[in-house]
């Protein structure tokens, strides 16, 4: 690649980076409905090492408010209902021997809403992430303009880059409105 070309490739993938990792946030979001990923950020304290649930037992969700963990090792079981209860997630899990059953509660109103408000910092984030990896190329344009880039090129890159962000904003902000509609829907 030479001095004046711009990266798009590597912009696009940035980009897409920030909207991978808002879909993972939004995944660990509770809303009212049970998901598996909602165990996503639970560690458990097993065999001398912090572990993901994911790894001691098989999570299922059988039914809309309902999530199922099987514990693979019976002498972990008490471990991964401690985890459960101390993960902030509001959830009371129940022992019936090695399976775990976490009934997901309704939510109120009121948490809806701090809900949909912690999503739209989520996205809010993500929007800088892609301005700053906007910022990132439009540097690149510079420096490229600096060692002899036409005006015409330069340009062509600019309005390039900044469909590029445009395109990135609006997945971000169509995520945003499908994760806030689902939050609130009752």
């Amino acid at each position: 690649m030479s001095e004046l070309e711009i990266d798009m490739d590597a912009l696009e993938k940035r980009m897409d980076g920030a909207l991978g990792a808002l879909r993972n946030e939004f995944a660990s979001l509770r809303t009212g409905r049970a998901s598996a990923s909602m165990l996503d950020p639970v560690t458990v304290d097993a065999y001398g090492s912090s572990m993901p649930i994911n790894q001691l037992g098989t999570i299922t969700v059988p039914e809309p408010r309902m999530v199922l963990v099987n514990v693979w090792d019976k002498s972990m079981v008490n471990a991964v209902d401690k985890a459960i209860r101390n993960s902030g997630l509001g959830i009371n899990p129940q022992m019936d021997g090695t399976i775990l059953r976490l009934p997901i509660p309704e939510l109120n109103e009121e948490r809806r809403r701090d809900l949909a408000k912690v999503a739209g910092q989520y996205a809010e984030h993500a929007r800088v992430a892609v301005r700053n990896v906007r910022r990132d190329g439009m540097d690149q344009l510079k420096k490229a303009k600096a060692a002899g880039m036409a005006e015409d090129d330069e340009k062509l890159w600019h309005d390039e880059i900044q469909e590029l962000t445009d395109a990135a904003i609006k997945k971000i902000d169509g995520a945003l409105g499908a994760k806030q509609d689902e939050i609130m829907q009752v």
